[in-house]
């Protein structure tokens, strides 16, 4: 995977909330987790389980308030600086967004018929305010219906790669691509009605309607990569100069690491598919790799046909 240098970075499309903005590189600091008693592992992956909407998901916490707003003033001077820019990992996740974002700004009408809406992500450390209640680090990134907002404390993508055995750097893209799934499912109808489709039903089935809404946005992540080197920069220059099958490698590797059941496993529990809420390792994998090898969200993404999810798979 290789930027393009000459690629314009648009910060208005973050909300840097960490304390005065810039500094999203750095360590565990920002994890309200402590290490000791069965060690920072066990501890997350336990959030992962219990917090509603888990890694790499809709949070669903009850009501909140998200009126607060970051300072943008350091992330944009350091992404202004094109010596230096394309070495910080702000800048780098910006530029990811840039694409994520201007790839559905074409597609959304022409495979739904809708307008696209821009949705901010917020950069956030320790904890956050959203419309959706408070959240912490430990919750990880997660998309928010209620304020059309990403959430991410860019400290995740450590735990992502030293402790959940994720390290590609495209693990990085594919994380916010999928989240971006989340808003174009919010944008078309498809979580409210799958929110409906959850009123009275059983628990097993609310967790398969979740699985499908989950594997759905694995795969539109997997269309946006397909398409990814196709898009630009408000300056008109391509954002990706490449992609390689590496990458999308890495994105395959990263599925397969925060699949229910890879997770339960590292738990140290048995596997139980009545409880999963984003699908197997290898039905994260299909359903990214679907989406890339299609391209098309409309024709590869339908998770809730008849057949195309069934529980325990």
């Amino acid at each position: 995977m290789e930027l393009n240098e000459n690629a314009d970075i648009d910060t208005s499309q973050v909300d840097d909330q960490r304390g005065g903005g810039g500094g999203g590189g750095g360590g565990f600091g920002g994890l309200p987790i402590p290490i000791g008693g069965g060690g920072i592992v066990g501890l997350v992956i336990t959030i992962i389980l219990v917090v509603a909407g888990g890694y790499f998901g809709v949070n669903q916490l009850g009501g909140g308030n998200s009126g607060s707003t970051g300072d943008n003033t350091n992330i944009t001077k350091e992404c202004a600086d094109k010596s230096t820019r394309l070495k910080s990992l702000d800048c780098r996740n910006v530029l990811y967004i840039n694409s994520i974002q201007a790839f559905w700004k074409d597609a959304e009408p022409k495979y739904f018929g809708k307008q696209y809406q821009p949705s901010k992500t917020v950069l956030f450390s320790n904890r956050v305010s959203t419309g959706c209640g408070a959240a912490d680090s430990g919750t990880g990134p997660f998309y928010c219906p209620a304020d059309d907002r990403v959430y991410i404390d860019l400290t995740f993508y450590q735990l992502l790669a030293k402790q959940l055995g994720a390290p590609g750097e495209f693990a990085q893209p594919y994380v916010l691509a999928h989240e971006y799934g989340h808003h174009i499912q919010d944008l078309i109808g498809t979580e409210a009605k799958m929110r409906a489709a959850q009123s009275g039903a059983s628990n097993s089935e609310k967790n398969l309607l979740s699985v499908k809404l989950e594997l759905q946005a694995d795969c539109y992540a997997g269309v946006w990569a397909n398409h990814a080197t196709e898009t630009k920069s408000g300056g008109g220059q391509p954002i990706f100069k490449s992609i390689t099958d590496q990458d999308i490698q890495q994105g395959l590797d990263t599925a397969k690491q925060i699949g229910d059941d890879t997770l339960q496993q590292r738990a140290g529990q048995q596997i139980n598919p009545a409880e999963f809420t984003h699908g197997t390792s290898a039905d994260r994998q299909k359903w990214f790799k679907r989406g890339f090898d299609s391209g098309n969200p409309a024709e590869a993404c339908d998770t809730f046909a008849a057949g195309a999810v069934t529980e325990g798979d």
